[in-house]
């Protein structure tokens, strides 16, 4: 009973392009697909900013120590 064939999911995709057509499905598949692409991008740009940011700090702090050491020398 809870099972779904083939002949049941050909009966809906039917119905669905019945309804709605063709065009506007593809058009809604388009757009689908580059909100996906948009997304992958977008966690792309923010994972390699974080590491980008992550190596600044780091540089930032390595260089503020050896200042402090410098100043310390000096004294």
């Amino acid at each position: 009973m809870g099972n779904i064939g083939i002949w049941q999911l050909l009966i809906v995709a039917v119905i669905i392009v019945l309804l709605f057509g063709t065009k506007k499905l593809r058009n809604l598949g388009s757009d689908l697909g580059s909100s996906v692409k948009g997304f992958k991008k977008a966690m792309n740009n923010d994972e390699s900013q974080s590491l980008d940011n992550k190596t600044a700090d780091t540089t930032a702090t390595k260089e503020q120590a050896e200042s402090v050491e410098n100043k310390k020398e000096q004294v």
